[in-house]
């Protein structure tokens, strides 16, 4: 029974919530202080950028994800991006800015890159952390964008002053 109550839209939002904060639990024991890299692959042709859609927490947003030992920040960025939207950088992310994301943990920091340079030569296609990721204008961002990811956006392109949080 698909639709029936184990799978009621609020029990699988409350499961996602509790997994993400699992997650990120577990990270917090591997590393006390957390770094992260978030891309803004932005396509110049069409005026649109990249965004993912976790199946573990809520909301579009931009890919990215945890930087693992031994990893640079450019090195986590492009192996994050390959993982959830088979894209690969073309020339080097240019870094706008970095975030403490004190919703994660206080100890959360968050590298903010801009790629203008990259190729996808697959669409990403749905798996067990991706539910859904594309290209969306500018203009037409999809119902349930982030804050902060608008936030970003709003940071590169129309010019508003970085936050300091994420």
């Amino acid at each position: 029974m698909v639709n029936g109550p184990a799978h009621s839209p609020l029990r699988q939002s409350l499961w996602s919530r509790l997994r993400g904060r699992l997650f990120h639990a577990y990270f917090l024991f591997r590393r006390p202080m957390t770094l992260g890299v978030r891309g803004l692959v932005h396509d110049t042709a069409t005026n649109s950028v990249f965004l993912i859609r976790h199946t573990y927490v809520p909301g579009w947003q931009l890919p990215g994800g945890g930087v693992e030992v031994g990893e640079t920040f450019v090195e986590s960025l492009a192996r994050e991006l390959e993982e959830e939207g088979n894209i690969a950088l073309a020339a080097p992310p240019i870094l706008r800015s970095i975030h403490l994301n004190k919703q994660a943990t206080k100890r959360d920091h968050v590298g903010f890159y801009l790629i203008e340079a990259f190729r996808q030569d697959t669409p990403k296609q749905p798996d067990h952390e991706i539910a859904a990721a594309g290209f969306f204008p500018l203009d037409a961002l999809p119902e349930g964008t982030t804050p902060a990811t608008r936030r970003r956006i709003a940071e590169v392109f129309e010019g508003v002053a970085a936050s300091p949080y994420w």
